[in-house]
């Protein structure tokens, strides 16, 4: 399983980075923890407020932090 976090590196990307590792390790999955910072990959996914979430090449989650739990659902 592969998790791209897509945005500039700000605090709130990192905050998304680390609630996506800890909901992978509590669901038990083998995940790879992906951060995309360039712009034109950013916009390929159509991506229009950072933070972005994309789970296996699929977004699921624009402009906000979502928690380890929220996260956790969508895995």
């Amino acid at each position: 399983m592969i998790i791209k976090i897509l945005g500039s590196g700000c605090k709130k990307c990192l905050t998304l980075g680390t609630n996506a590792q800890t909901a992978a390790r509590s669901a038990g999955k083998q995940a790879e923890i992906v951060k995309v910072t360039d712009i034109a990959q950013i916009a390929a996914y159509g991506l229009m407020s950072t933070p972005g979430l994309v789970i296996d090449e699929k977004l699921v989650s624009a402009g906000k932090v979502l928690s380890a739990q929220e996260i956790e659902k969508l895995l």
